[in-house]
Parts: structure tokens; sequence; C-alpha cells
């Protein structure tokens, strides 16, 4: 199905194809701006385009290749910006109504290298406000819908982008995660997606305040959403990097993959937790993918995992996670939200507070890496639940989730990915299959600290062994 579509090609393809000629740029920016006009307004997952510029830049590296220039990686490849991440000259706001007309000066590093490797941003995709929920809404643009199913959230912070993918509305994206920002919407919406390790690709230029973007945050990290794991892997060497002012001293190299074999793959699988139980149907998807790992001969230890407590763990990175994006707050919010929890949700901590929860990370990390020394591979779940119908009221402390037909608080959402995220390792989220509901899953192939190599490698040859891998949703070929 997707042989025959374009914009449903993966990025490598689509740049083979305009380097040797047989598709232009301009081809191709005409066939995602024609998409959007057609699909994008019952999706709802780009909110500003840039029309004009990008024919420009289309026409230009059409010219390019024709005079036979020599052309970086993604030359005249069209795609979209998450709305929280600076692009110089079209309009950025974070989901904010405070910054409705922002239109940055300047790009946000990882942005000016996509364009230094060629590609043109077309337009942007929606978000929550300030980034800070799992779903995609905010008082500019309304909801984003999910592609699968339109009476659900295609999941948050990186809603857009992740349902902007699915649906074949640009080449490829690039969202944020603190919290399973990435990880969830790609998971939620059939798309792969990678969380990087912390720090290897600079997250400046991103907006979750007013004059943001100046600053790195704790824990949240910039990372790729496409339709394949290869397209994953060119994104993350394109943006790995130091930032701009530590760039005439620091060098990144990303070390290859453990293996090249599955069979050569030492895999720990923690599915399921009582202290966070998944639905029954997530589950039926992830064990079929287990057991066809066993099949194929990886090394498979379903009892293996850190000597880490689920709970624990959970919390401290609800409690880092808090703090870090408690600069999307106001003053007034934060004491409110203080007062009303002292836990997960507690933004006022005071600098020895956060100082002995970064010592006990730190000595979790600790605990990760000890684990890694006899395994390559931890896979778990990305979230308790698929994707789920739209719920707009409310905020993170009163709404709920149903999950095996019981209620359970919304903040169940990102325990399993908090759990990681904090520790700041990276993580793959290969799409594995569809629920007996019809609605994607994914797992998280959880991986050591800066070895991404590992992580998609693996990702890949499990989506090649479970029957996984990107499919165009409903209505969207």
């Amino acid at each position: 199905m997707t042989d025959n579509d374009p914009a449903l090609w993966t990025t490598r393809r689509q740049a083979d194809a305009i380097r040797s000629r047989q598709l232009s740029s301009t081809e191709l920016l005409d066939h995602y701006l024609d998409r959007v006009g057609r699909l994008n307004p019952s999706i709802n997952a780009v909110v500003t385009l840039d029309e004009m510029r990008a024919r420009a830049a289309a026409r230009d590296a059409d010219a390019a290749t024709a005079a036979g220039a020599e052309v970086g990686p993604l030359h005249g490849i069209p795609h979209t910006i998450k709305d929280a991440i600076e692009t110089a000259g079209i309009r950025s706001t974070g989901g904010a109504v405070e910054l409705t007309d922002h239109v940055p000066a300047a790009d946000a590093p990882v942005v000016a290298r996509l364009k230094a490797a060629g590609s043109i941003v077309f337009g942007k995709t929606n978000l929550p406000r300030w980034s800070g929920d799992g779903q995609s809404y905010n008082e500019l643009f309304g909801v984003t819908n999910n592609p699968w199913d339109l009476t659900r959230t295609p999941g948050g912070s990186s809603g857009g982008a992740a349902a902007a993918v699915a649906a074949g509305l640009t080449s490829f994206e690039i969202g944020t995660d603190i919290g399973g920002s990435v990880r969830m919407p790609s998971a939620f919406s059939g798309a792969w997606g990678h969380k990087p390790s912390f720090g290897l690709i600079p997250t400046l230029g991103y907006l979750d305040s007013v004059g943001g973007g100046r600053f790195e945050a704790d824990v949240n990290v910039f990372g790729p959403m496409a339709r394949s794991a290869d397209d994953l892997e060119l994104l993350v060497d394109l943006l790995a990097g130091p930032t701009p002012d530590r760039a005439p001293a620091w060098r990144v190299e990303i070390p290859p993959a453990r293996h090249t074999s599955l069979a050569d793959y030492r895999v720990g699988v923690w599915l399921d937790d009582p202290a966070c139980p998944v639905d029954g149907e997530v589950l039926a998807v992830l064990d079929r993918a287990v057991r066809a790992l066993e099949a194929a001969g990886a090394s498979v230890d379903r009892a293996a995992r850190p000597d880490i407590d689920f709970a624990e763990a959970s919390k401290l990175g609800a409690q880092l996670i808090s703090v870090a994006a408690s600069v999307s707050m106001s003053a007034d919010d934060a004491a409110a939200l203080a007062d009303k929890s002292r836990g997960a949700a507690n933004n006022v901590q005071r600098h020895h507070t956060w100082l002995a929860r970064h010592l006990r990370r730190t000595e979790l990390r600790e605990a990760w890496a000890s684990w890694f020394r006899s395994y390559d591979i931890l896979l778990c779940p990305v979230s308790v639940t698929p994707a789920f119908p739209h719920q707009n009221d409310g905020n993170w402390l009163d709404r709920s989730l149903t999950v095996n037909g019981e209620a359970r608080p919304y903040t169940d959402l990102i325990k399993w990915t908090a759990m990681v995220g904090m520790a700041y390792l990276p993580v793959t989220t290969p799409p594995l299959g569809l629920t007996a509901g019809g609605l994607p899953v994914s797992v998280q192939v959880v991986a050591p600290f800066c070895e991404d190599r590992t992580a998609i490698h693996f990702a890949r040859l499990l989506a090649d062994v479970a029957d996984g891998g990107y499919q165009v949703p409903p209505g969207c070929s």
C-alpha cells in the first residue's frame, strides 16, 4: 500500500528518489500539502503552514539536483516540526496563547541541523499547552485526533507530530520527551519513535514558557519520529552532537549496536508489575512479540530486570519531571499544585530536596548500568493503556483512565516511561501490531546509556520477527 504513495515512503527512500530525479522535492511537497488539505481537517495534526517559503526552498533543491550539486542526506525532504521547537520565520507557540504571534528569528539547533542536511520545514504540529499533557489540545488550535480512531487521543505531548507521521502528512518529525512525549504518541499512533540518551541531542529552543528555550531542562530530550527504524538512525546521526557553545571542544561518537544477530542479544522482559498493571489487550500484543523473539532464537529472560523497585522509581521519575517542567507554571499555579499534592506533583521543592532525589536517581542509574553488564536490552510497556478517548476537561490530578475495566489515576499513564526516562536511558518504540480493538501497540526497547544504536537496531529486529512495523491508518492510504 505504501509503495504507491511517496508520502508514505520512508525518508531514506524519498531522499534516494529525489537524488536520482525519480521524484522532485516540489512534487513531494505538493503531495504533502494536498494530503494535509484532505486529511488534516479531521485529524488536526498540522496547525501552521509555511507554503510560500517551502515552495521556494523546494524549487531551489530541485535546481541543485538538476545541476548535479553535492547535496545533504535530507536534500529536498519536506517535513513538519512540533510547535514546541523554535523554527525561524514560522509561528512557534508551544501551544500557549501567550505566544500566539511568536515568530522566532533563529532556529533551534536541531532545526538548524536538519536544514543543513537539506530538509525543508513546511509546517508545525499540535501539542498541549507548554507540552504539559498526555493528550494534544490547546486553546489556540483545538484537539488533535488519532488517525486510527478520531474519537481517541494520539497521546501527548508530541501527539500532532505522531499523528502527522502516521497519517502520511509529513516525511518525519522531531518531538520532545520529558515524561514519554515521543514514546507514548508514537505508540498510540503507530509510528516509530526514539527517545535518545539525555544530552545526546541539544534541546535549546524548547518553548516551555515565555522566553523559554535558552537553557536545557533536566530529563527532557528531543527525538525523531518516523516510519522506519532506518529513518530513526539517520535522524539521530544528523542531530546528535554538542550544544553550539560546547562545539569547539566536544564531539559525539555513538557506539555501534552491541550485536548484529538477534541470537546474540540478551533480553530482559518486564511486561507488567503489580504497582502498575497493564491493559490485557496491550499485554496480548507484547506477549506475542516476546514469543516471536523466543522462537527466533533470542536469549530471553522473562524474570530479568534491574535491581530497582517500580513504585519507587516511577514516583521518583514523576518528582524529577515535575520539577523540570515547573518552569511552565506560574508561581500561583505551582503553589496551588503543591498544596493539592505534596507527592509526585510537588513543583516547589527546596534545592536540597532536589539534590537528595538526584542522588537517589544516580544510585538507580548505577543499578541500571550494572544490570546492562549482563543484559543488552530491557523490554517494558510504553503505557498502561492503548490510545484512550479524549479527556479535555480537568488535569493530571483529577482525571482517570479505564484499564481492564477499572478506573485508574490518570498519572498512571506515564509511570512506565517516567521510570526509564528519569534514568536518562535511550528507548526506541517500534510498532508491534494492533489490539483486538484495532489500536496500535508498541514497546519500550531500553538500552544502556549512550548506546542508542543498540536500541534502534534491536527494535528493527524485533519488529521484523514480530510482523510489526508501520501500517497505514484507515482512510490515510
